[in-house]
């Protein structure tokens, strides 16, 4: 089990959301111990064998923190091998190193910052493999969307190429998606574009200032910095053709089509093709198989209440739930799907 001192600052620092592009930005301790006695006190009557896992999400106003609470409310009833302990952190990679060092059991992360931990690179690339986690579902689609202004004449990625373009927090998962898909059109982040680090907040506000052309935004769409923005801004929300999200999807499996429906911004008026990653459920390979199979069969068998409580949840089918996934399945999810009829022999 690898061993990080910054894990341990971060349960006293803020994390910066740059780490993973999404999720939100990262609370104190003194949030964390206050999470934590709230979720003793929703679970006092949890059954004696329960055991407790902590589930590490995201920053208290990100779409991590919010999905994990409505998991901890609606499933903490219905289970009797376990108890979620929803606690807020650095999002994707800090809730990584968190199930390594077993601070955590579970995590909501990005597929795309997974595939990276499971392999050692891009993110991971100073910090080596990580064996320690596999996947539960995938639970809802992180859009990569690419917005212009509508002045700047870009219609296509292609047309990006000289122009300034914000592709994230230096570092970030956003900027890992820029490049890859900046590549995929034969364009170089480093030396076809006027790269640009920012956050989408940032962003928006350079757009709409006409400091910037262009930004890349991974997150689930609609977007709180892109609707605010195209409610005084023209914008153009740039597609990913079928072509190019067909080699990206080959040349990274994390990657999935996804659609950004018309209305989701003011003024778009046409659904606009592109890629997502998923914003996915990860378990440590030391929770036992009974307890994941509890689980999984849980969130399926709970989806109606689960909706209600967060709309996410209403892109959570079974085949979502694995065609994203990017490490092998935990043995318990790979039970539950396998029972469900579906194929995971290629994820298992």
């Amino acid at each position: 089990m690898k061993k990080h001192l910054a894990l341990l600052l971060a349960l006293t620092m803020t994390v910066g959301a740059a780490l993973t592009g999404c999720g939100g930005s990262a609370s104190s301790s003194a949030a964390a111990s206050s999470e934590a006695g709230s979720s003793k006190a929703s679970s006092a009557a949890a059954p004696a064998s329960a055991e407790t896992l902590v589930l590490g999400t995201g920053g208290t106003t990100g779409t991590y923190y919010a999905v994990g609470g409505v998991m901890q409310s609606v499933l903490n009833p219905k289970l009797t091998l376990s108890q979620l302990n929803v606690t807020s952190t650095g999002a994707s990679k800090a809730n990584i190193l968190d199930v390594d060092d077993g601070v955590s059991q579970l995590a909501t992360v990005q597929n795309d910052v997974m595939y990276y931990a499971a392999n050692g690179t891009d993110l991971f690339e100073s910090d080596g493999k990580f064996d320690t986690f596999s996947t539960v579902a995938c639970l809802y689609a992180e859009t990569c969307q690419i917005i212009a202004s509508a002045d700047s004449g870009i219609q296509t990625v292609a047309d990006l190429k000289g122009k300034t373009v914000s592709v994230g927090d230096a570092g970030s998962g956003v900027e890992f998606n820029a490049t890859q898909i900046l590549a995929a059109y034969g364009i170089d982040i480093n030396s076809d574009i006027k790269k640009v680090n920012a956050s989408f907040g940032d962003s928006a506000d350079s757009i709409k200032d006409g400091k910037i052309d262009a930004a890349f935004v991974t997150a689930g769409a609609p977007t709180t910095a892109v609707v605010d923005l195209a409610t005084t801004k023209d914008i153009v929300v740039i597609p990913i053709d079928d072509e190019h999200a067909a080699q990206l999807m080959k040349d990274y499996p994390f990657y999935t089509k996804n659609t950004i429906p018309a209305g989701t911004y003011n003024g778009q008026d046409e659904d606009v093709a592109t890629v997502a990653v998923q914003a996915t459920l990860i378990a440590s390979n030391d929770v036992s198989e009974d307890a994941i199979y509890e689980l999984t069969k849980a969130l399926f068998d709970n989806l109606d209440e689960l909706k209600t409580g967060h709309p996410k949840f209403g892109e959570l089918t079974l085949e979502n739930a694995i065609a994203g996934a990017s490490v092998k399945l935990h043995p318990g999810a790979a039970k539950y799907y396998t029972e469900q009829g579906l194929d995971v022999s290629k994820i298992s």
